[in-house]
Parts: C-alpha cells; sequence; structure tokens
C-alpha cells in the first residue's frame, strides 16, 4: 500500500496496492509451516487433553454430535469410534514425565476399525470445531488419520492468523499493530496450532476478529474497501462464539475494545452498511447457536477435578497472586505441563510483553487506554473469578494457556493503541529492529529444538544435547530435517517480517516539520 504525506502532515493511502488479503496470503506459507511442523515435530497426543479432542472430533465426524453423557460434574461422555481411537489415550504414555522419551507409545494399530465405545471429556463441546478437524478420520486410518487431523488444525488456525496479520499490516500506521502481533506469536501459540486442541482455533480467531474489526473502523468513511476485513469479521466472529465454552468472553471483550478505542462513530457506519449488517447478524446468529449448544449440552459440566474444601475467596486471593506464575503458560509450557521451556525463551518474551503493555498503557489519547485498561484488568481477574466459581467442586484446575485467547488480545489492544505513535525510521532504529527479530528467530528454533530433545532423549539431570544424535524415538522426517526446516522457515518469516515493517514508511522528517502533528497523530 504506497504512502503519502499530505501538506497537512497526515498520512493519506492510495486505494489498490497490496490489500489484506494478499498481505494475509504472504504470509500464510510461514505461519503454516510452522504450525505443520510443530503437528509433526512433537508425538501424537503429547499435548494436553489431546487424546480427548481427538475422540471427540472422531466422534462428531461420524455423526456424534454429542455421545451419551452423565449427570453430574466430571461425569465423561460415551461415543463410538474406531478401536485405534478409543485406545488412542496409551500413546501418552510421557505424560508428566518429562524424563520419558517417546519410544514408550505402542504403534498405532491402524488395522482396528471396529467402532466400540470409548469416553472422552470433551463430549458436550461444542462440535464446530470437531466437526472440521475430524473429517480425515474418514478417509485415512491409523497415525496417518490422527497426522492428518493435526494438519487440518494447523492449516485451519494459520489462516486466520495470517488474516489477523494481514489486518495488521494494512492499518494506516501499521508498525505497532504488526509489531504487537508478532509478538503474540509465541511458541504456545505454535504449538497449540499443531495439535488437535479448540484452543488455537479460539486464540487465532480473536487475534482475526480484534483485528479485522480495527481495520474496518478505521476505513469506516470509505467501507468499500475494506469488504475483505468486514467478511472476516463476520466469519471470525461467528468460528470464535463456537470454539470452547468461554470463547463467547473473548468475542464480547474483542468487540468492546474496538468500540471504546474507536468511538461509537465507525460502529454506527457499520450497522447501516449492507455488507456490515449481513456480519453482524452471521456473528448474532453464531452466538445464538454458541448459546443454545451450552445450554442443551451443560458444556461447563465436563471439568475435570478434585472436589476441596477451599473457598472461593481464599481461591480468588490464590489466583491473583499466580497471575504472573500462569504467564508462563502464554509462552510456552509443553507437554502435559511437563516441559518448562529454556529461560532464555522466557526471559525475551517477558521482556516483549512488558515493552509493548507499557507502551499502550502509556498512549496520551484516553479512549485508547481505556481499552488497554479494560482487557488489562480482564487478564487479571478473569482468572480469579472463574476458578473461585469452582474451585469446591473440582479445585485448582486452571493454566496458563486457558487465558491466551485474552491475553492475545491484550497484546494487540497495546499495538493497535499505539498505532498514532510515528514509527522508528532511523538507522539505529532499523539496526535494532534487526537485532530483535533475529532474537525471536533464535528464542523460538530454541523452543522448538528443545522439545525435540525432551521427546528423543528426554530432560535429564545434566545436559544431554549431543545425545540427540543416538536418539531413542524419532519424528516422521527425523528431528535433525525438522530442525533445519523449522530454522529456514524462521529466517524467511523474520526477513518478511522486517520488510513489511519497514516497506514505504514515511518520512520521519516530513511528519516531524508538520504543524501540530503531535496533536493530529492523537485524534486518529
Amino acid at each position: 500500500m504506497s504512502t503519502l504525506i499530505s501538506a497537512a502532515g497526515r498520512p493519506t493511502y492510495k486505494l489498490g496496492g497490496v490489500t489484506m488479503l494478499r498481505r494475509s496470503l504472504a504470509v500464510f506459507p510461514i505461519l503454516a509451516a510452522l504450525s505443520m511442523l510443530w503437528a509433526v515435530a512433537t508425538p501424537l497426543m503429547s499435548v494436553p487433553d489431546e487424546p480427548a479432542h481427538t475422540i471427540k472430533a472422531v466422534s462428531v465426524a461420524r455423526g456424534q454430535l454429542l455421545g451419551v453423557t452423565g449427570n453430574k460434574q466430571s461425569d465423561m461422555t460415551v461415543v463410538q469410534v474406531p478401536e485405534y481411537i478409543a485406545a488412542i489415550g496409551q500413546q501418552a504414555c510421557t505424560a508428566w514425565k518429562a524424563t520419558i522419551t517417546a519410544d514408550c507409545a505402542l504403534p498405532v494399530d491402524r488395522n482396528s476399525r471396529n467402532l466400540v465405545d470409548a469416553v472422552t471429556s470433551a463430549g458436550n463441546y461444542n462440535p464446530m470445531y470437531y466437526a472440521m478437524v475430524g473429517m480425515p478420520s474418514r478417509i485415512l486410518t491409523g497415525a496417518k488419520a490422527i497426522y492428518a487431523m493435526r494438519a487440518v488444525s494447523a492449516l485451519l488456525c494459520a489462516a486466520f492468523l495470517a488474516l489477523a496479520i494481514g489486518a495488521a499490516a494494512s492499518m494506516r500506521r501499521p508498525f505497532w499493530p504488526i509489531t504487537a502481533a508478532l509478538v503474540a506469536v509465541t511458541p504456545m501459540v505454535l504449538y497449540l496450532n499443531g495439535s488437535i486442541n479448540p484452543n488455537a482455533l479460539e486464540i487465532v480467531t480473536t487475534a482475526s476478529l480484534f483485528l479485522s474489526i480495527c481495520l474496518v473502523f478505521e476505513n469506516y468513511r470509505n467501507l468499500a474497501t475494506v469488504k475483505t476485513a468486514m467478511l472476516t469479521v463476520g466469519v471470525s466472529g461467528a468460528v470464535l462464539a463456537n470454539t470452547r465454552a468461554l470463547s463467547l468472553l473473548w468475542l464480547a471483550a474483542a468487540v468492546v475494545a474496538a468500540a471504546v478505542i474507536y468511538g461509537w462513530r465507525p460502529l454506527v457506519a457499520v450497522a447501516k452498511n449492507r455488507l456490515g449488517q449481513a456480519m453482524m447478524v452471521l456473528i448474532a446468529l453464531g452466538c445464538a447457536a454458541s448459546l443454545v449448544w451450552l445450554v442443551v449440552a451443560n458444556s461447563f459440566q465436563s471439568l475435570l477435578g478434585t472436589p476441596t474444601e477451599i473457598s472461593p475467596g481464599q481461591a480468588f486471593a490464590t489466583m491473583l497472586d499466580l497471575t504472573f506464575v500462569y504467564s508462563s503458560g502464554y509462552i510456552g509450557i509443553m507437554g502435559w505441563l511437563d516441559t518448562p521451556l529454556p529461560g532464555a525463551v522466557y526471559a525475551f518474551w517477558n521482556f516483549a510483553f512488558a515493552a509493548i503493555i507499557v507502551g499502550g498503557l502509556s498512549i496520551r489519547r484516553l479512549q485508547s487506554r481505556a481499552g488497554v485498561l479494560l482487557v488489562l484488568v480482564g487478564v487479571i481477574i478473569v482468572p480469579a473469578i472463574l476458578q473461585a466459581q469452582v474451585v469446591e467442586s473440582i479445585g485448582y484446575i486452571w493454566q496458563g494457556r486457558y487465558l491466551l485467547a485474552l491475553f492475545v488480545l491484550l497484546l494487540i489492544v497495546c499495538g493497535v493503541s499505539m498505532r498514532t505513535r510515528t514509527a522508528p525510521t532511523g538507522q539505529w532504529a532499523r539496526s535494532l529492529t534487526c537485532w530483535v527479530i533475529a532474537g525471536a528467530v533464535g528464542v523460538h528454533f530454541y523452543a522448538f529444538i528443545y522439545v525435540l530433545r525432551r521427546y528423543t532423549v528426554g530432560i535429564q539431570a545434566r545436559t544431554n544435547w549431543t545425545e540427540m544424535f543416538e536418539p531413542s524415538w524419532q519424528p516422521p522426517f527425523t528431528w535433525p530435517v525438522l530442525s533445519a526446516a523449522y530454522l529456514v522457515v524462521l529466517v524467511l518469516g523474520g526477513v518478511l517480517a522486517y520488510k513489511t515493517l519497514y516497506s514505504n514508511r514515511p518520512k520521519a522528517k516530513s511528519i516531524q516539520n508538520s504543524p501540530g502533528r503531535h496533536e493530529l497523530l492523537d485524534t486518529i
């Protein structure tokens, strides 16, 4: 999208050029490749709750939307699936045992296809995600079917994540929205993308919904130029509403945050537009379908846990104390909470998180700051409220990844709020950006190869990197090939990120010499 500087100093943009769709298509192969590599690199059923989600997906693909459920909390749902799927929980033999390598799992018996009863804790979850992911099991069998299901999930999530980044890149001042969106793509996001787990889909649809709304609101005077973004809003909202039981909260937070930041005029303009009206109806129908399913299936009843005598008040206070402890789950706690990532990975992302959040909080425009504070308060208080409600019946069950959709929303809300700030364009800023991107590539790769180490030779008390050349277990294509491919894709992604951040940036001098530039930027 070419950029011009008007006489008054306000950047104006020619219509046409690189559209949101083309920007999304440019980044999609990178995100799809990274997600697919995670899908292949990690052992089957090594992601939390993946056996339950796999059984649910296979049963939904065969027309069993609900199965036979119990009447009380923690009751499992009984469904019918092929025998090899019913036994898929045996593949999770590494769960909670970081020293155990993935060779503990027996090969999946592709010939055991007779339908048998199986139990799943995800039986009364919304079937939308599972219907899409489970379809390969109707065509393939054995391990190939499960890897294909992971691949469908990876491609689906990569598509929505690409739309989110494409929307950020299409904004008038995209530097900070893009930066925040890239920071939000943590190892945990890519890891979940490559698994059978609806947690991933709710994260990426929350991001695509919010950033597409922002792009639409930014161009509310000429909505004909953002039809792709409007369609993305409708589809993302409808899909998000039907992803998980808590997804309606994230949808509401995304819409409210965008409305707070941009004001009521863009919302009114969209409500008067035919395509805007259609997308609002689509989202409303998606929300209605989600609410109907929640009531009919009682999706909150299948939570697993052990009753305690801890009071809700005590649980609320404890969860507030653990706010920053759970934040490591936003970056990555792999396996069944048995594989924390190396300290360097946490250090890099914690610094990046702090920089983005402080930047959003320090913005001068009150509406933007209010949007940031709204989501920030939600990130702090929502886990405490939700955990306090169930602590007596099922104990402490919270994991950081449960809130990852809202935390990703917080980061990109900060990025959008900082859009009024001039992008750093000097030589020092470009050099700094190169080093930060190089650091991101390094820690992403470190996380990937560390997880491979965990499953090939186990995480031992001693450092055992060299033992990986005599592994006990190998993923498909072998770990050296997957690692090399991951690094190559990361480097290509880093180059694309740098070019996107610094393509067609307005000259700083032109803006600096403009009268009243600070007041002008803060009103956009």
